[in-house]
């Protein structure tokens, strides 16, 4: 196996990946909380690991991945609230929408996918522990960690203990014992889910969740923990300290970080107000234009998001997906798959190369373009053997690592909207024409190869059946 380094938070440098047992790697990423529809902040951290776990097997790596839900949390009380609903209808409803924009982007599911409200039995002894090695007290109903006792507080955010201040999830009460201490389980406010406990009824705290399910899925102490850069201070920090305050390990090895995406220099958050949503962007700009945008710049980069960048980056994807159809249609339909040429394995060197150097993707999607270009020469040159090779360096190697370019169709695929909104249109003057028996007539006809024809009170619409 190649020699591939990452950026280690905790040490704050790079480090080369040393799995616990050889061969195999256990990585936790931090999931969603889930009250409402992603958008492209939630996407990168899902991108991201999605490409390095692919890469990670692409290198011969077995791979275990968690990335959890949390299913009970202030947001999505308060969002069941709002809807007069219960959390686990809210929860239920946007677990499965997660899922179709996972689809949409093609990023498989992990391993495990655990749900915080499928652990509080395990949270509750987790907790139990830890108040009696005496790193947790009980107080008015809530529990919670006594941080100076735990001496490494502060490490992975490179903090010192003495200039901080309660992080925005950490709530401040006249109940602490130190200021800087967190809830592990809150009591139950009137009309909240609660759960029965040894301290009465109430909830999980934010922070105990994810140590309680990847110790569980993963193990006392596991290879890699990832998620974004605004989660490495409070809530990283405070898994790492009740996870080995409790079981003395090193929790994780390794602390992987993405940086932030940025709209007019201010973090992407639903609070804020300027979000897009996943499914806009990919049905505005397609999947693979949304990922390349993501993995053209460093993952611990932060990303300014634009639609100026997002359009140049479709009319860039768009050359590559004709490029790729091009030479479907050079070799009539399939191209064949050529013996590995030495300038083929060069060119896999590279990206392996690239990318087992603290994941560098940009050096790695540089190269789609490079290809591309090359299929275009080589068919003008008629050189099959070219045309081949830089077709399956984009679909077998680059593409198989990033998710990317599935199907050459896509780009023909893209084109559908505009079609049916021509024959949309065409209905339409068709139906303020009178000519109603047309009109029908190409409802029918659509409707025999699959496209379902509605007309609403907005307008028509369609649906693939």
């Amino acid at each position: 196996m190649n020699k591939i380094t990452i950026y280690d938070t905790l040490s704050g440098e790079e480090k080369e990946l040393t799995p616990i047992v050889p061969g195999k790697i256990k990585m936790y990423v931090c999931g969603p909380t889930i009250y409402n529809l992603i958008h492209i902040g939630n996407a990168r951290p899902m991108i991201i690991f999605d490409s390095f776990r692919r890469f990670l097997e692409y290198s011969g790596y077995e791979v275990t991945m968690v990335q959890n839900f949390t299913d009970i949390d202030d947001k999505i009380i308060n969002k069941a609230n709002s809807e007069n609903v219960s959390c686990d209808e809210i929860s239920e409803r946007y677990i499965n929408e997660f899922w179709k924009d996972s689809e949409l982007l093609n990023i498989r599911a992990p391993n495990f996918s655990p749900k915080t409200t499928n652990y509080v039995d395990n949270i509750i002894k987790f907790i139990e522990e830890l108040i009696k090695k005496g790193f947790a007290y009980q107080s008015g109903g809530d529990v919670y960690f006594r941080v100076r006792k735990f001496d490494k507080y502060g490490e992975l955010s490179h903090r010192n203990i003495e200039d901080m201040r309660s992080g925005s999830r950490i709530e401040i009460s006249d109940i602490k014992e130190d200021p800087l201490d967190f809830a592990l389980w809150k009591n139950a406010k009137e009309g909240e889910p609660y759960w029965e406990s040894p301290w009465g009824k109430g909830r999980p705290g934010w922070h105990i969740e994810c140590s309680v399910m990847s110790t569980e899925l993963l193990g006392k102490e596991f290879d890699i923990h990832a998620g974004g850069n605004d989660l490495i201070f409070p809530h990283h920090e405070n898994e790492r300290a009740q996870s080995i305050a409790l079981h003395g390990t090193n929790f994780a090895n390794y602390w992987m970080h993405n940086g932030m995406i940025k709209v007019s220099g201010d973090k992407m958050s639903k609070s804020i107000g300027n979000i897009w949503l996943v499914r806009e962007v990919i049905k505005k700009y397609g999947p693979d234009t949304l990922k390349i945008f993501v993995l053209s710049k460093h993952y611990r980069s932060p990303i300014d998001f634009n639609e100026e960048g997002l359009e140049a980056q479709k009319k860039s994807v768009d050359r590559v997906q004709e490029s790729l159809l091009s030479a479907e249609e050079f070799f009539g339909g399939n191209v064949p798959f050529v013996k590995h040429s030495e300038n083929y394995e060069k060119e896999k060197e590279y990206i392996k190369n690239s990318l087992s150097v603290d994941f560098n993707t940009p050096k790695a999607t540089a190269k789609i373009f490079d290809y591309s270009r090359e299929i275009n020469k080589a068919i003008t040159d008629k050189d099959e053997k070219a045309v081949a090779e830089y077709y399956y360096l984009i679909k077998n190697e680059i593409g198989s690592i990033f998710g990317l370019f599935l199907s050459t169709s896509e780009k023909k695929g893209n084109k559908t909207d505009d079609i049916m909104k021509i024959v949309t249109e065409l209905r339409t003057v068709l139906k303020k024409n009178k000519n109603y028996e047309l009109s029908d007539f190409i409802r029918n006809k659509l409707g025999e190869i699959g496209i379902e024809i509605k007309d609403t009170p907005t307008g028509t619409e369609y649906r693939i059946k």
